[in-house]
């Protein structure tokens, strides 16, 4: 019971941990429209999240026959941004395009709010069943 509990946890928190960074990158790439050769920047957000819960993505599952082996890395934080393709880019270089910019800002902002919904629903969940 505790352990699922804590996976949800962690996988809400891992979900939480990369959408923030996301907005951070996506704000960047807002702040930088007009900064010559900028070049846009975002990150797969499914890959990474499989990437922080401890999936491989793209490899194999190590073999773990010991307690005393080393686990595969993982960790929201690790997240790398990728440069975005060019839509149209500009003469100056820079392949930041505003419209695109701000759906993804929204649509972020959109499931990073609806993580921030799910979380609050688990504790008044976990507070009304220690009441009870």
């Amino acid at each position: 019971m505790i352990g699922s509990i804590n996976s949800e946890f962690k996988f809400m928190q891992d979900a939480l941990n990369l959408r923030a960074y996301r907005q951070q990158v996506l704000a960047s790439n807002i702040a930088n429209a007009d900064t010559p050769n900028y070049k846009a920047r975002d990150i797969d957000f499914a890959k990474e999240l499989q990437r922080a819960q401890g999936m491989q993505v793209g490899k194999l599952d190590m073999n773990v026959t010991s307690s005393g082996h080393l686990q595969a890395p993982g960790g929201a934080l690790n997240a790398q941004p990728l440069y975005r393709a060019a839509v149209q880019p500009s003469i100056d270089g820079n392949t930041v395009d505003m419209d695109v910019e701000r759906a993804q800002f929204t649509d972020n902002a959109i499931h990073y709010q609806f993580l921030i919904e799910q979380m609050r629903n688990k504790f008044s969940e976990m507070q009304s069943a220690v009441k009870e």
